[in-house]
């Protein structure tokens, strides 16, 4: 990968590590959280998916915004708000308030995500995009790791409001990286009339029905990711009795599995030329099968690896969502087309968790376990129905809009 690549791939990773820790530490305080507020599990599930359901709202308004007034621009807001509410957290005195806080928290790091995407097609060429992409986004796993190693400290160190206003300052670091070190975009070979025809066409491209195809492959991957990580913790605490700070040690592999998981099937995905369909389809029915064989796995080494198996797999399929869009679209649509993609897993996010609470009320944490695999059998479904490749995204997509950047070699 060029220099430029490299570059932006460490400064967005560094970024996307702050966002994980900032959004899902609550996974691990909701025990306390729901203790000191007396919430059921309902309640707390609501905590999550309120979150999740701001941060959807703004996915494609975000991407708009960051096409059109520049991706490090409308990122930059972002973490800084972001930061913001997340130190906001730590003053919640009831469930409303606190789910108020939350609520807004997910409407500004929601600009977020699409505008890194962007930020990255900016600075990488098309045949490079799924591994870089992959790179940045095994930062995902760090930060949840990140998450339940700094929750198992302070949690019962300080408790979590002081918590959240620790890490509410980590954002900070991120900002000054940014503005010292991140490179400008690549040089691209494209006209006025490109972008002219970008500007018309961006609609088309954003209601196709095959880019909603990917949203739908991300839908099912994060039914399962939000679900279960949202409410791991609150198990293995309420139902294995573990202190919260053995929860977060034993978060360790499966984390580190689900990051190695997301570099490999991004560089798979590279190497196949997109093609979701041969990722997809093994790695989800395997992670289908052991949802309904981890929550009944008692000894907990056999819980530990039977989780960090499902996470690798799992991790393996998350580039799917984005190998062929990335490799078939312009940068210049890059922050919307993105942004619809990610809508669909944060739709996923404010369901799941919310489902998975319910579902533990009346009836098992088994049984929210095997629901939870309705998830990986649509994204089965929907990998099966996709254009497989660049070419049949682009002739799917709008046969007059020229979708593609140029390749490195007309680059040289």
């Amino acid at each position: 990968m060029p220099r430029t690549t490299r570059i932006t791939v460490m400064l967005l990773f560094a970024a996307w590590v702050v966002d994980y820790i900032d959004r899902t530490v609550i996974n691990f305080a909701l025990p306390d959280i729901g203790s000191d507020l007396g919430l059921d599990h309902t309640e707390q599930g609501l905590l999550i998916s309120v979150f999740f359901l701001a941060y959807a709202i703004v996915q494609v308004p975000g991407g708009l915004l960051a096409d059109r007034y520049g991706a490090l621009k409308v990122g930059t807001i972002g973490l800084v708000a972001w930061s913001v509410f997340t130190g906001l957290t730590a003053v919640a005195w009831s469930f409303a308030v606190l789910l108020g806080i939350r609520f807004l928290f997910g409407l500004v790091q929601g600009v977020f995500p699409a505008a890194a995407v962007k930020a990255l097609a900016e600075r990488s060429v098309p045949e490079q995009r799924t591994t870089a992409t992959g790179w940045t986004n095994s930062s995902n796993a760090v930060g949840i790791l990140a998450a339940a190693i700094i929750a198992g400290i302070l949690l019962p160190t300080v408790g979590w409001r002081i918590m959240f206003a620790l890490i509410s300052v980590l954002g900070v670091a991120v900002i000054l990286a940014w503005r010292r070190w991140m490179p400008e975009p690549l040089p691209r070979d494209v006209t006025a009339e490109d972008e002219a025809v970008s500007a018309a066409d961006r609609r088309a491209v954003l209601f196709s029905p095959a880019l909603l195809g990917y949203a739908a492959i991300f839908f099912g991957y994060d039914v399962l990711v939000w679900g279960v990580t949202a409410w791991t913790p609150t198990f293995l605490h309420e139902e294995r009795g573990l202190s919260l700070t053995l929860v977060a040690i034993a978060a360790v592999p499966s984390t580190l599995a689900a990051g190695a998981g997301v570099v490999l099937g991004a560089r798979l995905s590279d190497r196949l030329g997109g093609r979701p369909r041969a990722i997809v389809v093994p790695t989800m029915a395997f992670t289908a099968v052991m949802l309904f064989v981890l929550p009944r796995m008692q000894p907990f080494p056999l819980y530990v690896l039977v989780g960090t198996a499902m996470s690798l797999a799992a991790g393996m399929a998350f580039m799917s969502a984005f190998s062929v869009p990335l490799r078939a679209l312009r940068s210049a649509y890059m922050g919307a087309a993105s942004g619809v993609i990610i809508f669909g897993g944060q739709l996923a996010g404010v369901l799941s968790p919310l489902i998975f609470g319910v579902v533990t009320d009346h009836v098992s944490y088994t049984t929210a376990f095997e629901t939870m695999a309705v998830g990986p059998l649509l994204s089965i479904v929907a990998a099966s129905l996709v254009p497989q490749t660049a070419e049949e995204f682009r002739a799917k997509v709008a046969r007059r809009v020229p979708t593609a950047e140029p390749t490195k070699e007309s680059l040289t």
